[in-house]
């Protein structure tokens, strides 16, 4: 039995990769040092491969993301210093970014029309093969079917157009690995046609390829196992379709399986002997195994070693990226009879609370639906707060700067005192209200000062949710998150927002809303238990939520917001799966939101291919939303041109991921382009996320662009 790993989380070495990048986007270190930390941290994951694991990736290590990697490899852009490269990531000229499938990792779009040419005009110096490295790349469909900017008719011959520049790229090494998570989608006939006549003329390429699919099942496995590779990568943990049809029909005694056998997406330990006993039925239909982790390892933090806070009950329950390659070694091990036992998968009651699964269990149809039709609720908001035509506002956050960084490390540690750091917390929410007041916003935040995530800081303070000390994974770039592990029932002990957010509202007679993490968003960006359903988790969160709502309306909050920008992200890949999904996840928001109707109940998305779901959205009955507009270039408002959307939306007209301040006519034109659309009685003008992550410097001028556009717009739309 052999082992083959790939997708190692780039944040070793207590995240140098985060810290170098960012350091030389400050012009705190030269482009050489960035250099050298790069390669010392790609070196570092290649000895961590090495320890455990026969073979691996040779490249996949990107400075930012992949796709964009391939688009330069491919001459779709010119790669000329990494000042461009950076440029194309973060810059004026910044590529739209998404979803990757259904995961909390975000990908830089690529843009190819229907006359781009593909010319290999860039090589990645990691791509150095060798006895145990295979040089990786995403593959042609893949990359096409996730890029953007071509007519769908044109897909056949741009795919076409791929071929040359990729028998070329492979067929410079002995052995090639090629991502194709694409293949899982739902896929047309003439797609899975153009998918065969594409690899079957590799066919004259003396290249081995090694092809990976993951997070779903491939649902033309006939045609994939006909293709002219070498080995076969397949999802084997969370779905059986890939193995009731080895069951029925066997794998190729020509080709190697690539069986996907633990966990990359969740932070439960492999139960080893039940997956030796996988194995050796696997066995019976595939003469050729190879062991692997079911997809890319960067799901996940980098090792348990650096946790001593979790509680031991827990920390023996779970592994890490490097804890499932010593997993695959131990099955490899086991399979090969060098050992019989291992005290490994461990198996724990604690976190269990009958009174909250029985709180869920009595919810009636009555608890999921409001009392009166959003029509209604508008008349009396529209009553309550006096909002002007095209109200401004922002998601939530302001800048996180470094002093606030420092006082939170402070308190956290013990060296400054509870009092202390509230009242420091207070008078930058002081600070802050003044600030809104006088730039003009209409609808106000508290900054979010005292949250380090916005799922994190919930798990916090939750019963039944644990956080991780140095559990980082990357949500973009080098933007990273640290995901709680929900291991019990969730019960909320004590309000978790209301102290600085009615603080802040006693600071104006302007409404400032309540700011709340969604109860899908809450478990996508979480590791969820296995051990009971998983609406039966959202119900938990959404029921916490709820109450702490209920305490805002006692606190004197006219506007809540739900943030949602996992609720597409959250959604199976395939789309036959996602009735049964919406369905909880629609009841979720609305278990939460279900309250006093003079509340008026917001929510907010990023970052996803919201038109498609945009049926299921409505069925939220919120009253208000947010949407990223910025960088999709406001493509989402074509879906709302083929529904009755009555609801109030804000499109983000500022990108807050770049540090470029949007001009006031960059963001008109995205709000003239919605307003063709939308009536302007339902218009919000905000930016497309928190500023979190923005400086003062930054975010000051654009504030006042956003402003400005609103005055514009009152004085030639009334």
């Amino acid at each position: 039995m052999k082992t083959y790993a790939y997708g190692f989380p780039k944040l070793v070495n207590d995240r140098k990769f985060k810290k170098s990048i960012e350091s030389f986007w400050a012009k705190k270190i030269s482009e050489e040092q960035l250099f050298a930390d790069l390669r010392e941290i790609e070196k570092n994951i290649q000895n961590i491969y090495e320890k455990y694991i026969d073979f691996y990736p040779a490249g996949e290590f990107s400075y930012y993301d992949n796709m964009l990697d391939t688009a330069l490899i491919l001459g779709v852009y010119d790669y000329k210093n990494i000042d461009n490269y950076f440029s194309l990531c973060r810059g004026k000229d910044a590529l739209e970014m998404t979803k990757w499938f259904n995961t909390n990792y975000h990908y830089l779009v690529p843009i190819i029309s229907n006359d781009t040419e593909f010319n290999i005009k860039w090589r990645k110096e990691s791509l150095v093969e060798s006895e145990k490295r295979v040089p990786y790349f995403i593959g042609p469909f893949t990359f096409l079917k996730l890029s953007k900017g071509y007519n769908k008719s044109d897909f056949k011959n741009l795919f076409e157009k791929l071929l040359k520049p990729y028998k070329e790229l492979i067929s410079n090494f002995k052995r090639v690995h090629l991502d194709e998570p694409a293949f899982v989608m739902d896929l047309a006939e003439d797609e899975i046609r153009a998918i065969e006549n594409f690899y079957k003329k590799l066919f004259d390429v003396e290249t081995e390829i090694y092809l990976f699919t993951y997070y779903d099942s491939v649902d033309f496995l006939s045609v994939l196992f006909n293709l002219p590779v070498k080995a076969i990568g397949l999802d084997f943990i969370y779905v059986k379709n890939n193995f009731e049809y080895i069951k029925k029909n066997g794998f190729p005694d020509n080709k190697i399986l690539i069986a996907g056998v633990v966990d990359g997406r969740n932070v439960w330990r492999s139960d080893i002997k039940e997956r030796v006993e996988f194995l050796k039925e696997l066995s019976n239909y595939a003469k050729n195994i190879m062991i692997s982790n079911a997809s890319p390892l960067y799901h996940l933090p980098v090792s348990i070693k650096n946790e001593d806070s979790l509680d031991k009950n827990l920390l023996n329950m779970i592994s890490f990226a490097e804890e499932r390659l010593y997993e695959l070694k131990l099955i490899k091990d086991m399979f090969d009879g060098k050992i019989k036992e291992v005290d490994w998968f461990h198996i724990s009651e604690f976190g269990k609370d009958e009174k909250i699964q029985e709180r869920v269990k009595n919810l009636k149809e009555k608890d999921f639906t409001k009392e009166i039709s959003y029509n209604e609720r508008k008349k009396l908001h529209k009553d309550i707060l006096k909002l002007p035509l095209f109200p401004t506002t922002t998601i939530g956050s302001f800048p996180q700067t470094e002093e606030i960084r420092k006082k939170r490390n402070l308190y956290k540690k013990g060296e400054i005192s509870e009092s202390e750091y509230k009242d420091f917390i207070r008078g930058e929410i002081k600070k802050l209200i003044k600030f809104q007041e006088e730039e003009g916003l209409d609808v106000l935040v508290h900054g979010e000062f005292e949250r380090t995530d916005m799922v994190e800081f919930f798990a916090e303070k939750l019963n039944g949710i644990a956080v991780t000390k140095n559990g980082w994974i990357i949500s973009y770039g080098t933007r990273g998150y640290r995901p709680p592990i929900i291991y019990g029932d969730i019960s909320r002990p004590n309000p978790m927002t209301i102290e600085e957010i009615s603080y802040a509202q006693s600071l104006t007679n302007k409404p400032v809303k309540g700011m709340l993490t969604g109860p899908v968003t809450i478990l996508a960006w979480s590791y969820v238990r296995k051990d009971i359903p998983i609406e039966n988790i959202a119900y938990q969160l959404a029921l916490c939520l709820r109450d702490e709502i209920n305490d805002y309306i006692k606190n004197g909050i006219k506007i809540v917001q739900i943030d949602e920008p996992a609720f597409r992200e959250k959604a199976p890949i395939k789309k036959r799966d996602w009735a049964s999904y919406f369905n909880w996840a629609v009841k979720s928001f609305r278990l939460a939101s279900n309250v006093d109707p003079k509340i008026q109940i917001h929510s907010h998305m990023c970052y996803s291919e919201f038109g498609e779901i945009i049926e299921y959205i409505l069925q939220m009955d919120f009253d208000v939303i947010s949407i990223e507009a910025s960088r999709s270039r406001a493509d989402i408002i074509e879906a709302f041109e083929r529904i009755n959307f009555d609801r109030q939306i804000g499109l983000g007209v500022w990108d807050i991921h770049s540090p470029v301040v949007p001009k006031v006519e960059d963001m008109e034109k995205v709000v003239e382009r919605a307003l063709k659309v939308l009536p302007k009685e339902n218009f919000w003008i905000n930016p497309d996320c928190g500023l979190k992550t923005r400086k003062w410097e930054e975010v000051i001028p654009s504030i006042r662009n956003l402003v400005e556009i609103a005055k514009k717009l009152r004085k030639s739309k009334n």
